[in-house]
């Protein structure tokens, strides 16, 4: 599909995350107003509450969209979630009849504050990426036994913490936690010394389900996608994680993308899983391209001083799709909700160049990273920003996620204080 053009100028940039063809949907607040939904298009942001109010926008006899979040909208299924899309194309598309009614419902992007663009109803992170999971067996066991039995088999998850999601942008405290070195006897309650981020994609839940479901209705439930950064801390991780795996190393926080790309806007990149080793169980087959073309990137800036791009990979990476991910969440018989979310664990590809966590970038500290400042990391430090990025590129358009970053702060100085 070639560039849709738009009369908002900068919609068509053949170099502009959102133009026409994207229509991401997300939350913003202007000043001190409230928040309400807003979708991006070029530069600007439709005030799609508003333009409910007017009239211009009308999907049901209720109104979806005088909440500050999408999941009224998700909860509708894709029928509707076509209806919306279509009805934005006819209303920024170029010599559109209604622009004079659309035009003052546009705002800034540079002028608002972007919120939680749905409400997180449970969080599911998975570690279904080969690269990443080979590197960290081979860390801790050895390159012979890297992968896990049940590895090529299942997507593995656990269930997090839906509450410490938060939203680009959102300061990240350091964590206390339980650490204990080889060395000691006995663990100390500590701020993480090993705190790391991991580049990932979440697939949000939008229609519920109750009972297991086949892989494509899996990909006919999924509403859309979002960069995400599962902090982690590895120190705590390392002394937690026998036998039941992450639990707090994993609860501090995990940050999204601020924008929710649908996947109308990401049909053109669909792409297929790997090769298998092992042919999967019925209830996990491929049924067509699942993953997605999707070039990403995580930059590093220590406090005060420039960025160094530190990993670039691609979510094709990925052995498990979210389709199959879901598919195998829903198999038991466990009930999906509207605002699931799904991390798809992190994203490496196969050289240092493509790791996507400190983690593998220093090979467990073993290897610290160098940063254009002069500055090297292991892990992160006090101040450092760290910043996802996500983009595919189209007949003369690019499909972006705008960024997904968050600041490491200094650990509270006592954590038992009141």
């Amino acid at each position: 599909m070639p560039l849709l053009k738009s009369w908002v100028a900068s919609a068509n940039d053949a170099t502009h995350p959102f133009p026409l063809n994207n229509l991401p949907y997300g939350v913003f607040a202007l000043g001190d107003d409230e928040p309400r939904c807003g979708v991006a298009i070029g530069d600007m942001i439709l005030n799609v509450t508003a333009a409910e109010a007017e009239g211009l926008i009308t999907l049901t006899d209720e109104p979806l969209f005088d909440l500050p979040f999408w999941n009224p909208l998700m909860e509708q299924g894709p029928a509707v979630w076509a209806a919306l899309r279509d009805r934005l194309t006819a209303l920024l598309s170029e010599g559109a009849a209604e622009r004079e009614a659309v035009e003052p419902l546009l705002v800034p992007q540079s002028a608002v504050v972007m919120h939680m663009p749905f409400a997180v109803s449970e969080y599911t992170d998975f570690y279904a990426g080969r690269h990443h999971a080979f590197n960290v067996g081979s860390m801790f066991r050895d390159p012979e036994n890297a992968l896990p039995p049940n590895w090529l088999h299942i997507p593995i998850g656990y269930n997090g913490r839906a509450s410490s999601v938060v939203v680009s942008g959102t300061d990240i405290r350091r964590p206390w936690g339980q650490l204990k070195s080889p060395d000691q006897d006995k663990p100390t309650f500590l701020p993480s010394r090993r705190f790391d981020f991991e580049l990932e994609m979440g697939a949000i839940v939008g229609t519920p389900s109750d009972g297991p479901i086949s892989v494509q209705q899996a990909d006919d439930h999924i509403f859309g996608y979002v960069l995400l950064n599962d902090w982690s801390a590895r120190d705590i991780q390392a002394w937690e994680y026998q036998p039941l795996g992450p639990f707090q190393a994993k609860a501090t926080a995990t940050s999204i993308s601020p924008w929710i790309v649908t996947k109308p806007a990401l049909e053109p990149f669909r792409c297929d899983t790997p090769e298998r080793e092992f042919e999967l169980l019925d209830h996990l087959k491929d049924c067509g391209p699942m993953l997605y073309d999707l070039s990403l990137e995580v930059t590093l800036a220590p406090e005060g001083q420039a960025a160094t791009k530190i990993t670039r990979t691609n979510y094709s990476e990925m052995y498990y799709s979210a389709a199959q991910q879901l598919a195998h969440h829903a198999s038991s018989g466990c009930p999906m909700n509207t605002g699931d979310l799904l991390g798809s664990g992190t994203i490496s590809g196969p050289t240092r160049d493509t790791r996507g966590s400190l983690l593998e970038l220093s090979w467990g500290g073993k290897y610290p990273l160098s940063l254009e400042t002069g500055e090297a990391r292991s892990f992160l430090e006090d101040g450092d920003t760290l910043t996802l990025s996500g983009s595919a590129k189209g007949d003369g358009y690019t499909i972006g996620f705008g960024t997904c970053h968050g600041t490491v702060i200094p650990a509270l100085e006592d954590p038992l204080k009141p």
